[in-house]
């Protein structure tokens, strides 16, 4: 496994980068945002509190008191970045296991849903365990809690709740689409052997791997078609890959299927595994006039709307960049300086990583940040 290294990267490219990575994360959070308030509802219930549209702007979240309030979705997604990039720094130290990296990460975040706030004392946590707004419970699955519920990491030969098809994993996985020197097949057997951290079942890990691909695609300026394409060639490799294959290529052929609408989104959801609402996600970004329209088709059905608007978001965020977010949305983002802040931290990272630090020296701000 490798990261590009900073010497390759032009002012242009880094800039681009830059923009999708921000989008990606803050697409996830959006999404997750919009479509947790309907999380759980029928679309005749959708209609009937947000009128005959269904829901087409923020609105307030589980009774979270306020507007673009985010779920567990994004808070793990978050970690996500944070774990990859604690791991490149870890490779100074001569580690290089990116999966436990990411295990303790998902541990940090395992913690902010026991703890009442941020242990100031506990310096190796980082910075962003010590962001307070991240210790709110939102809805957590027994699942995630399960499966980071002690210090045994699930690997894909001893995995956690390995019958549990699941989409939260996926839900995860944008972030390791977007190490982009990294080679595609690198990219899905990490994120399918961190899926079995808390979903060990082959319908999730695969689904985390597929999606993860897909936005790594993107985030090198394939197009979404080419990425959805490139991900089942990856997948035809694997076994157990068959519900997944057969889920994308559903949502392809239903983007040949006339006008979009919710009935055709519900229909991909299913019973809202992680292979379903992999295959919605996709659907929606691919039929989805911009930005606000594929979301607002992701979230107004009766399947997991905040998962469906999260994977829609990271795949839209991650194809156009963060200016092709709705603005006002983002303005009102739970979060959104911390999502910047670590977004640009792992932009940095990537492109110029040997200059913040090595084996032999590095900018003692940067270890704070990021303890190896």
């Amino acid at each position: 496994m490798s990261a590009t290294s900073g010497a390759v990267w032009g002012r242009a490219e880094q800039q681009d980068f830059r923009s999708r990575v921000r989008g990606t994360l803050l697409g996830t959070a959006v999404g997750d945002a919009l479509g947790g308030p309907v999380d759980g509802l029928t679309l005749e219930e959708i209609r009937a509190a947000h009128g005959p549209e269904g829901l087409v702007d923020l609105g307030y979240g589980y009774g979270y008191g306020r507007r673009g309030a985010v779920t567990h979705h994004t808070q793990l997604t978050l970690f996500t970045v944070d774990g990859l990039i604690r791991a490149q720094v870890r490779r100074d130290t001569g580690a290089w296991h990116p999966p436990t990296d990411l295990h303790r990460a998902y541990l940090r975040w395992a913690a902010t849903q026991r703890d009442w706030g941020p242990d100031e004392r506990r310096k190796e946590d980082g910075w962003l365990a010590r962001e307070e707004w991240l210790y709110a419970r939102r809805e957590p699955t027994r699942s995630l809690l399960l499966g980071l519920g002690d210090e045994r990491m699930g690997t894909l030969e001893s995995p956690k709740n390995p019958d549990d098809m699941g989409p939260e994993a996926v839900a995860r996985s944008a972030p390791f689409g977007l190490l982009v020197g990294w080679e595609p097949q690198l990219v899905v057997q990490l994120a399918v052997e961190c899926s079995a951290q808390t979903h060990g079942h082959p319908t999730a890990c695969l689904s985390a791997g597929a999606y993860a691909v897909i936005v790594h695609g993107l985030a090198r300026g394939q197009s979404l078609d080419g990425s959805v394409q490139q991900a089942l060639a990856l997948l035809a490799a694997r076994p157990g890959h068959q519900p997944v294959s057969d889920a994308l290529q559903h949502a392809l052929g239903a983007v040949r299927q006339g006008m979009p609408s919710p009935g055709r989104v519900e229909e991909l959801t299913g019973d809202g595994a992680a292979d379903g609402m992999l295959a919605a996600a996709v659907y929606c970004a691919l039929v989805g006039e911009d930005v606000r329209h594929g979301l607002s088709l992701a979230v107004n059905q009766a399947g997991p709307s905040a998962v469906a608007g999260a994977l829609t978001g990271g795949l839209l965020g991650a194809l156009h960049g963060e200016t092709a977010l709705p603005p006002a949305w983002v303005a009102e983002l739970e979060g959104r300086q911390t999502i910047l802040e670590l977004a640009d931290d792992f932009s940095m990272e990537m492109t110029q990583g040997p200059a913040l630090h090595s084996p032999v020296g590095a900018s003692p701000g940067w270890l704070a940040r990021y303890p190896r």
